[in-house]
């Protein structure tokens, strides 16, 4: 069933022509990810399909029955309002009752018959499985306290509300604008999952290429104001787009060859001869400007030369930090080396972007010393805020850094290092303010490696930026000399650039791990894994044992048998209790009982699962 129809959509802002007689369908059941350059008009064709923003022309056809659940980039929210109200904000019958259900429990001393007739409905809707959905995704997203104003949540806290909200609603289709930005890497794999196993219709623009490969069956490519569709996720995605781009290239180069003749024709011709064909000039002239836009994308590759790393680059002497009653650093000790390239992970609010801001000076440590080489020149890419002046052109911005950009085979001009990267030669004298957010971030991140630093400090980096320039970043970095500290959620990302992860552990703990994300995340399970088997037994000699042989133990066998049977012992038991709310026998005493019941049964599936997850990546490595 085709669930949308957009036909002949154009917006434009301005003079910037964003997109012009776009069509597409999305089917009921499909996970549709949009993929697009910055600046390309990704976010205003979301608001466009959410309703939230007119088209120029065009019409954008919803099916029968559609319910729409929309998550922004950036959410607006009244500062005023608590959690409770907002998530609850809703016309749809079930979520209202849902909200009076919570407000009651909520309450030290209900009213009884007000609760027995929300009880009652809730039994008439068959509204049990939904109050447990709900319970689970707040607990994903570590939202406990429903009655805290909105404004007195950070801004990383805000987006986890508001994806919550749009997870919540009774919808068929959710819309997503960079969903993953703020989450961190437990909560992104949870949505995957929980996206993934709903029977749901999904829009989504997301720069995670993990999240695309599990999530996404269907990409629509937004690419010089032209759609493409690929039925497939994301590595279908890249096959089809490279086999795209060599047809284009073999194009081209019949172009390129057909211009070549040309122009020696228009050379021949005598320039005040009148009898020059007038038709075939003017093909002339539309040729060369296919040929020159092409050609104007093929800049050399961006490497800038960097100042030389002497002996002593950057030594941490247990370094120690709280605030208040939280510690953030406990007696940390590192020494950094040439060419290290770490990548830093945690949960949300760990302290990740402290220990960068503790390396550039910005905070002091409570306790030890930071002692800096001579010789290092730091570029630092900061999370939050972008100290550029908004009344300044593109490309005024790059030239008061250079002239020419230095380049380890030779130079590149301001316009040619700007085109590299996606800023096409029509906006190279817009204003800063006039850029999106994801192009303000981006130009942002060129002027910090543009400054030639020998020791890149990058928090955050890949949040906002499109694939492409993603793809190019990373190839910089695969490319730099010097040493690189990067905070990022993106697990692609981090897989292809880094090689030693710093994992915050809590309670100012951090443990340094050899390898990837990918091979980071497998170590840190088995070794959650042992904790949990080996509490008993001497944990050192335990890890080593199967550091050496990595070979699972008859222990492990019986218990990944085990667990199969406990998972879905569990799964029965919290079925039960849902067909047993379902049915309106209990008191409101038993319902509240039930409801919290339920609860702990989801957690403790997730962490059977876990456990489960974690055996099976040792039995079925050794198969």
């Amino acid at each position: 069933m085709n669930l949308l129809t957009v036909e002949n959509l154009t917006k434009s802002f301005g003079e910037k022509l964003l997109f012009e007689n776009l069509s597409f369908g999305i089917e009921a059941g499909q996970k549709v990810a949009l993929i697009a350059r910055n600046g390309a008009g990704k976010s205003t064709l979301i608001k466009i399909l959410a309703g939230e923003e007119d088209a120029d022309s065009g019409r954008v056809t919803m099916g029968n029955d559609v319910r729409v659940s929309y998550l922004p980039q950036n959410p607006q929210m009244d500062n005023q309002q608590s959690i409770i109200d907002y998530l609850f904000s809703s016309e749809n019958d079930l979520v209202k009752l849902l909200k009076q259900y919570e407000e009651l429990l909520n309450t030290p001393l209900p009213d009884k018959e007000h609760l027995n007739q929300v009880v009652a409905r809730m039994d008439e809707l068959q509204a049990w499985g939904f109050e447990s959905k709900i319970r689970e995704i707040l607990g994903k997203f570590d939202i406990t306290d429903l009655n805290q104003l909105i404004g007195e949540l950070s801004g990383g806290m805000r987006k986890k509300v508001a994806l919550s909200k749009s997870l919540i609603e009774e919808a068929n289709f959710i819309i997503l604008d960079e969903p993953t930005n703020h989450l961190d890497i437990t909560m992104i794999e949870w949505l995957e999952n929980y996206l993934d196993r709903q029977n749901l219709t999904i829009f989504v623009v997301t720069h995670d290429r993990y999240f695309l490969d599990k999530v996404c069956n269907v990409i629509i490519e937004l690419d010089n104001q032209t759609i493409y569709r690929y039925k497939g996720n994301y590595a279908y995605f890249l096959e089809k787009k490279a086999e795209r781009l060599a047809v284009e290239k073999s194009g081209f180069e019949k172009v390129r060859s057909l211009y070549n003749s040309e122009l020696e024709w228009m050379r021949r011709q005598p320039q005040a001869r009148a009898t020059k064909p007038k038709a075939r000039e003017e093909s002339f002239y539309a040729l060369e400007e296919k040929a020159k836009q092409k050609a104007e994308t093929e800049t050399r590759d961006f490497n800038v030369k960097m100042q030389r790393l002497g002996g002593k680059i950057l030594e941490l002497n247990y370094i120690s930090k709280k605030f208040g009653t939280q510690k953030i650093l406990e007696d940390f000790t590192y020494t950094f080396n040439r060419g290290d390239r770490i990548g830093v992970v945690g949960k949300n609010g760990s302290g990740k972007s402290t220990l960068l801001r503790i390396l550039m000076g910005e905070i002091k440590p409570d306790k030890g010393k930071v002692v800096k080489g001579q010789t290092v020149g730091f570029g630092y890419f900061q999370q939050e805020g972008l100290p550029i002046s908004e009344d300044k052109r593109i490309i005024d911005i790059i030239r008061e850094i250079a002239e020419q950009i230095e380049i380890k085979k030779g130079s590149m001009t301001p316009v040619q290092f700007l085109s590299y990267f996606n800023f096409h030669t029509d906006i190279h004298y817009n204003y800063f303010s006039k850029l999106s957010g994801g192009e303000k971030r981006k130009l942002y991140l060129l002027t910090v490696l543009l400054q030639n630093p020998n020791f890149l400090i990058l928090d955050e980096p890949t949040n906002d930026l499109d694939i492409e320039t993603l793809n190019k970043l990373e190839e910089f970095l695969l490319n730099y000399e010097g040493c690189l500290m990067i905070v990022s959620h993106d697990r692609y990302f981090m897989d292809r650039v880094v090689d030693h992860v710093f994992s915050f552990q809590g309670n100012g703990k951090i443990k340094d791990y050899y390898g990837n994300y990918s091979e980071y995340s497998r170590l840190q399970r088995l070794e959650e894994k042992k904790t949990k088997s080996d509490r008993q037994k001497t944990p050192e000699k335990s890890y080593k044992k199967e550091k050496i042989s990595g070979k699972p133990t008859y222990k492990q066998l019986k218990e990944y048998e085990s667990l199969i049977g406990e998972i879905q012992q569990l799964e029965d038991e919290k079925s039960a209790l849902i067909e047993m709310m379902n049915n309106g026998n209990g008191s409101p005493d038993d319902y509240r009982s039930w409801s919290v019941k339920v609860g702990e049964l989801i957690r403790l599936i997730d962490e059977k699962t876990d456990k489960w997850l974690e055996l099976s990546v040792i039995i079925e490595g050794n198969e």
